[in-house]
């Protein structure tokens, strides 16, 4: 990649790209698109970066409320990550928020920018629970590759290594990644765009560690249930989301060492 072609990096989507799970709202969220800006910025110092993730937004509101200020920001690179908050709702149309994402594809990558998204891994291997909405994921995976395709989007499938699903990659809430997953996220993004550099050892596994025992991983599902699964089924019985009040962290495209001010609203961590 010749010095200079990415020096606009956007990135568009919920809160994964805002960063939770790597750090928190006191102490300020990191997150994969803020590493990837970093490996960026590594090989040209002049990049400028703006985040408008927000978390709790499905995929047609991160259209609505974040396409047209990506646009406007005339972004070289976008990375375009969404679908997860989608999935877990009672309705879920994987066409519609195939949809969603492709029409941001179409438009960042007509208005001249490269985009970049994810794919996502086997939930049921994360959270056993969630095993029921396995072939939703695998329905909007196969969805969000054919309209990359269809837009010379660049695909990240972070959902295929077998890595993705070790706990160590993933934050006590399961939802989130963990700062280890975060940066394997954002090398592999790193290797999808040939970042000089970056390699496939993202997707490598890490050294084994001891397996629960079957009481042992029973246990763990019923603290992981009581302390994440009922707060975020209350959330949405009372209709409440995660990123009410909150507004993107980085909204302006600022060198990576420019330090925006901290997001509006206080609530805790959510999808």
């Amino acid at each position: 990649m010749p010095k200079g072609e990415y020096l606009r990096y956007v990135a568009l989507g919920d809160s994964q790209t805002e960063g939770l799970g790597d750090g928190d709202d006191t102490v300020g969220l990191r997150g994969f698109a803020d590493r990837l800006a970093e490996h960026l910025a590594a090989v040209d110092p002049g990049l400028r970066y703006a985040n408008l993730a927000v978390r709790g937004r499905v995929t047609g509101q991160v259209r609505a409320e974040q396409l047209g200020p990506a646009l406007a920001l005339r972004p070289d690179l976008a990375t375009v990550v969404s679908g997860v908050n989608d999935l877990l709702r009672p309705r879920f149309d994987a066409a519609e928020v195939a949809g969603h994402m492709e029409e941001m594809f179409a438009a960042l990558t007509g208005a001249g920018a490269r985009v970049v998204t994810l794919t996502f891994p086997d939930v049921g291997k994360i959270v056993p629970l969630a095993r029921p909405v396995r072939s939703r994921v695998f329905d909007l995976n196969t969805r969000i590759r054919a309209a990359a395709a269809r837009h010379g989007v660049v695909v990240a499938e972070t959902g295929r290594a077998a890595v993705v699903t070790d706990p160590r990659l993933w934050s006590a809430d399961r939802l989130h990644a963990s700062p280890l997953g975060h940066e394997r996220i954002a090398e592999a993004v790193a290797e999808a765009i040939r970042l000089p550099g970056s390699d496939d050892a993202w997707a490598l596994p890490l050294p084994p560690q001891r397996v629960p025992t079957r009481r042992q991983a029973a246990a763990a599902e019923l603290r992981w249930a009581a302390a994440f699964l009922g707060p975020w089924l209350g959330r949405r019985l009372r209709g409440r989301s995660s990123g009410a009040g909150r507004t993107a962290k980085r909204p302006q495209l600022l060198p990576l060492s420019a330090t925006p001010g901290p997001a509006t609203g206080s609530r805790p961590a959510g999808a």
